[in-house]
């Protein structure tokens, strides 16, 4: 038996002790490492629908209730760090959990976790982690703008780092060797990340969690209960699903579905997110997460596209009232029509590209500004039209052309097989956004046609009356 495998007996034989209940009868963990998932649970016989696969009491989730290092530390889990600054917020629930990961690893032997943190990943594939020459193969992507390590450094430096070094009798065993302000950086950044990627909503609110352009998820409700729950994170996620977490006095995860068989995966529901997102916040990608792509368009690709098509300058544009360019607000999101995943976990509805809602309505608001300020320019609906295709192919254009490679290059390099993980997980997240934009072209292409061939049909209607 090698390490990776009695870490794994040593972690179930701990999840047991601990009150944790598994169908060992219908599941077992497995490693997963030859296909990149580290752990995994796979069905060992065929398994029915709202069958208990294992379930896990709340008393070995580890949170700030359950650790000692809230207990230990009240001031800095109820109130705002002390020091001059009165306007400091008090630590927010991820900041929180991350420094309960950095007590409990640094405990050693003497954690009643010390089995299941044995388990946790130490390497990451989230972009946060990756090189330079990595990150330049996401050039063009949403990704761009999302991954933060400077900012990340600054907010854990700032928040967690300080509360490390500053009570050092409490988070080191008597006796143990300290780490330097660097290596606390380091682990905050490792806990950040297996916090960002397992830790899980144990209220599971619907509530919107916030993202920070640092690349860390945050949750600006400090009260927000968030954990690690053993077991229950060594299930994989996709976007079709098998398997649901069901939220009681204990943690439930049952089976979805009837035909589960013998030597499937046993898969979890992250939510609807990008190939992109999947990467940024769990470090892989695959294809059934692909349906929910999306795109950004900057708002003043789409300003400089709309004064080329009309002739005039995006200074008109601003002093006619146009107000498409608003720093304040977000790019506009390209996606499709996707649909939900039915109870059973299954995506049986088609994702379409349908339509650019509110890309369309601006440009359709600036439009009307446009012809009751200049109405030369945009003589009747036709013209009006025109111009809004017009801008739309030339922005989704200009978004393709961003990319340093094209989709057929990225599909010719998905067929190599001397490509690293990583690099491999890049192109899927570049070609999964280019396709989306072809999609978008094709569709932009049919309705013009179609639009076109109903601006012909009827004057020859009239003709004939």
């Amino acid at each position: 038996m090698d390490d990776f495998q009695a870490a794994t007996e040593r972690f179930l034989t701990w999840f047991k002790s601990m009150g944790g209940e598994f169908r060992e009868d219908l599941i077992k963990i497995q490693d997963l490492r030859s296909k990149g998932a580290g752990r995994g649970i796979i069905a060992k016989s065929d398994i029915p629908e709202e069958c208990t696969l294992f379930a896990i009491p709340r008393s070995a989730i580890i949170n700030v209730e359950t650790s000692e290092l809230a207990k230990k530390l009240p001031k800095v889990f109820e109130a705002a760090f002390e020091g001059d600054d009165e306007d400091t917020e008090p630590i927010d629930a991820w900041e929180s959990l991350i420094l309960v990961m950095i007590y409990e690893h640094l405990q050693g032997e003497k954690s009643q976790w010390k089995p299941y943190l044995d388990i946790l990943p130490t390497n990451f594939d989230t972009p946060m982690f990756w090189s330079e020459a990595e990150l330049k193969e996401l050039e063009g992507t949403v990704l761009t703008h999302k991954i933060g390590k400077q900012s990340s450094d600054e907010k854990l430096l700032s928040r967690v780092v300080p509360v490390v070094m500053q009570s050092p009798s409490i988070f080191y065993p008597k006796g143990s060797s300290q780490l330097s302000e660097s290596e606390v950086l380091s682990l905050a950044h490792r806990m950040g990340s297996t916090v960002m990627a397992y830790a899980f909503d144990l209220e599971n609110e619907e509530d919107d969690i916030e993202e920070e352009e640092d690349g860390w998820v945050v949750d600006k409700d400090a009260q927000r209960m968030l954990g690690m729950v053993p077991m229950a994170d060594i299930l994989n996620a996709d976007a079709d699903f098998n398997a649901h977490v069901n939220h009681g006095e204990k943690l439930e995860v049952t089976s979805l579905r009837s035909d589960t068989k013998a030597g499937d995966e046993i898969l979890n529901y992250y939510g609807a997110m990008p190939t992109s997102e999947v990467l940024r916040r769990y470090g892989y990608a695959t294809p059934a997460y692909s349906r929910y792509d999306e795109v950004e368009i900057p708002r003043s690709a789409v300003v400089q596209a709309l004064a080329t098509a009309t002739g005039l300058s995006s200074s008109d544009l601003t002093n006619m009232g146009v107000e498409i360019d608003n720093e304040d607000d977000d790019d506009f999101i390209i996606e499709r029509e996707s649909g939900a995943p039915n109870e059973e976990g299954r995506l049986i509805e088609e994702a379409k590209m349908e339509e650019f809602p509110e890309l369309e309505e601006e440009l359709k608001d600036a439009l009307k500004i446009i012809k009751k300020k200049k109405p030369e320019v945009i003589a009747d609906k036709r013209k009006r039209d025109d111009i809004a295709n017009t801008v739309l192919k030339q922005v989704l254009l200009e978004k393709l052309a961003a990319y340093p490679t094209s989709a057929e290059e990225d599909r010719a390099l998905l067929e190599k097989s001397d490509i690293s993980h990583r690099h491999r997980m890049a192109i899927q997240v570049r070609l999964g956004e280019k396709t989306l934009l072809e999609e978008a072209l094709a569709m932009l292409k049919a309705r013009t046609t179609e639009s076109t061939n109903e601006h012909v049909e009827r004057p020859t209607k009239k003709a004939r009356k």
